[in-house]
């Protein structure tokens, strides 16, 4: 049975608990929790950020745990503790000078191991799991310096695609990697990138809390959208030119003039500026709360993911098409090798004549079917399944690991 129980395990990553967006790691951290000890670490402050943002209410409750004003260990629930690290980092990531980052990053990642050996001893932890959401910096020694039973490197994006990431990260994620128990990822070309730098690298799939997109005759279309005539074309999602790819809107638009492209979500500087805006039969509906989407979702004929084809976007595993699939919305989306896992259920289109292509087709085609296949599969994918693919791949390095003695 792929689980785990009674064990402890420590977390580090990218993002704190007190991030405001969503997060893989918080959903699987309370999954662990469900069954075991955990140990959810905060990312520390650094020099700059505690003098910049000194006056974030964040920036200033971190500045007040370090001067032991206030508690740096805090209980959230049941198994899960979270820890705010007390002590300062040196910003290195953008440092490109291999000497001098190498010398503050170990640093770093010695200040940080202090802190959690400091809660581990308070918690009593005993033979923990080490678990890094891609934080390839500060925890780049934290195998060494821990000496956890398991070290797990997770990865859920191509970040050495994105400029931020690339002045040491280029060099420090593959060694990273390598020394690292075992990858897992949650999208199939990540994990065939990772396996270039560490041979025990999986892919173990994606969590998707839907329990709000589900399909009711009883739900009620928002104003904005109640009167767009059929068919209507939908994304929900953030409209950033990095990774949606505005020909293939505009093509769409001037192509099928009686089609509705209806767009919810916030758009960047490239898009407000774009001649998006000056079609008539395309919609922008601007920000909505998390609880108005699958309202807005109801309302489409066909969900779409118009992804441009790059680093990013390439092995991007993309929760929408879950919510889309959960609601038993046809859909179509832009071919990429993380897309190809829903190939059975979505439509995948390349250039622009695919496009228009599949979405007719979809228009045409939908049934019964369809629909109950893909709120099926859409289903599958819980943070419970995910994490015990998580599991099954800890379990079978440790009983390998114990079996060659």
């Amino acid at each position: 049975m792929n689980t785990i129980h009674n064990r402890d395990i420590i977390i580090t990553g990218l993002q704190s608990w007190d991030i405001e967006i969503g997060s893989n790691c918080k959903n699987i951290a309370l999954e662990f929790s469900k069954n075991n000890r955990v140990l959810y670490v905060n990312t520390p402050l650094d020099y700059i950020t505690a003098f910049k943002e000194r006056g974030n209410p964040k920036t200033r409750k971190r500045l007040n745990i370090i001067k032991g004003k206030e508690e740096d260990l805090l209980l959230l629930k049941g198994n899960l503790w979270n820890l705010y690290p007390r002590t300062l980092l040196f910003p290195v990531n953008q440092l490109k000078n291999i000497f001098l980052f190498d010398i503050l990053n170990r640093i770093n990642n010695y200040k940080l191991s202090r802190q959690i050996k400091s809660a581990v001893k308070r918690l009593g932890f005993k033979n923990y799991i080490m678990f890094n959401d891609s934080d390839m910096f500060r925890s780049l020694y934290l195998k060494e310096l821990m000496k956890p039973d398991c070290y797990v490197y997770y990865t859920r994006d191509n970040l050495l695609a994105v400029k931020y990431w690339q002045a040491q990260g280029l060099r420090i994620e593959p060694v990273h990697m390598a020394k690292a128990d075992l990858v897992v990822s949650n999208s199939q070309y990540l994990a065939r990138l990772a396996s270039e730098h560490n041979p025990e690298s999986y892919f173990v799939g994606q969590g998707c809390d839907i329990s709000s997109f589900q399909p009711s005759e009883n739900m009620t279309l928002p104003a904005d959208i109640s009167t767009i005539p059929y068919p209507v074309i939908g994304y929900i999602g953030a409209l950033k030119a990095l990774r949606l790819d505005i020909e293939i809107l505009e093509h769409l638009a001037v192509t099928r003039p009686l089609w509705n492209i209806v767009l919810v979500g916030p758009e960047d500087d490239i898009f407000k500026e774009s001649r998006l805006h000056g079609y008539s039969n395309i919609h922008f509906l601007g920000s909505k709360n998390e609880y108005e989407l699958p309202s807005y979702l109801k309302a489409f004929d066909v969900a779409i993911n118009p992804q441009v084809v790059n680093e990013v976007t390439m092995g991007n595993y993309p929760r929408k098409i879950d919510e889309y699939l959960a609601m038993g919305k046809p859909t179509v989306a832009t071919r990429t090798e993380a897309m190809e896992y829903f190939s059975d259920h979505v439509s995948l289109a390349g250039d622009k004549t695919e496009w228009t292509n599949a979405i007719e087709d979809e228009l045409k085609n939908d049934s019964e079917e369809k629909r109950t296949g893909r709120m099926a599969f859409a289903g599958e994918h819980t943070w419970a399944n995910n994490v015990k693919e998580i599991y099954k791949r800890i379990k079978n390095h440790e009983y390998e690991y114990k079996r060659k003695g």
